[in-house]
């Protein structure tokens, strides 16, 4: 019987495996191949061809749109970790009036659609004369990228002994080094979970970078992946598509290899009390 429980175990976790990896597996094989190649059903690699990704990476705006895919993710995660990091020391370890109401709120901003405030967005992004511009694309990102890294880090730090940073005021630290010398260090999981969550959503974001850039040199990669497409499916340029898909998701994969300690560490901590 436990032998049968074992075998049920780990056939529905190669189930499970195969659901998630083989849709990538198929898009990298559609990605190597040319002409009709495409629309042939293979499931073992015939021949290779990275006529798809040189005509990608060597030609049109693509590089320019992944260069700008990075900026922007990477200014949104610093700000993010930056203003999530110091509200969460307010709203965990500093008692107001207010302080649950507060955090409610930042709670539900991030539960609005965003066609629901896209309009009004954009009507804020073009008085500040930064449409089609990063910097609208960074600000717009903000908007729900912040909420949830605050509520993450205040969740984190709630749970981390008042003990240390009282020892740190009576050595006469101000709130700023207890936040860089005895927070920042025993935060790194959830920093780093916090990070790459962001800069997942900012990378992969689609809506708002289409609404808010107009020019090719300032798009993003999502968009620059749905504008190759032609008037009928058959014109629509596959190969090119997926090549540019697997540009795009192979960072994401190094990142989340790199740092899955971490992130595992971020997503359990404080799950176990007493």
């Amino acid at each position: 019987m436990k032998a049968l429980k074992t075998a049920g175990f780990y056939l529905l976790v190669a189930v499970i495996v195969f659901q998630a990896v083989f849709p990538f597996y198929y898009a990298v094989m559609t990605s190597f191949k040319m002409g009709s190649s495409l629309f042939a059903i293979d499931y073992i690699p015939k021949a290779f061809s990275l006529t798809n990704y040189q005509a990608v990476l060597g030609g049109g705006a693509f590089p320019r749109n992944f260069l700008n895919s990075v900026v922007v993710a990477a200014a949104v995660v610093a700000l993010s970790m930056l203003l999530g990091l110091t509200a969460a020391f307010a709203l965990s370890r500093i008692s107001f009036r207010g302080r649950g109401l507060l955090l409610l709120t930042v709670l539900s901003v991030s539960m609005f659609p965003q066609i629901a405030v896209l309009a009004g967005l954009f009507e804020i992004i073009r008085a500040l004369g930064i449409y089609n511009t990063p910097f609208a694309l960074i600000f717009s990102y903000m908007i729900f990228t912040l909420p949830f890294t605050v509520w993450v880090l205040t969740t984190f730090m709630r749970d981390l002994p008042i003990e240390i940073e009282e020892a740190a005021i009576v050595d006469g630290a101000s709130p700023w080094t207890i936040i860089v010398k005895v927070f920042l260090p025993l935060m790194w999981p959830a920093l780093v979970t916090t990070g790459l969550l962001a800069f997942i959503a900012a990378w992969n974001e689609f809506l708002f970078a289409l609404t808010f850039t107009s020019g090719d040199d300032q798009r993003t990669v999502p968009v620059a992946i749905a504008l190759l497409s032609g008037a009928t499916s058959f014109e629509i340029p596959w190969g090119l598509i997926m090549a540019a898909s697997i540009i795009v998701t192979v960072p994401l994969i190094a990142l989340v290899l790199v740092f899955q300690r971490k992130i595992i560490s971020g997503l359990t901590a404080g799950g176990v009390k007493g």
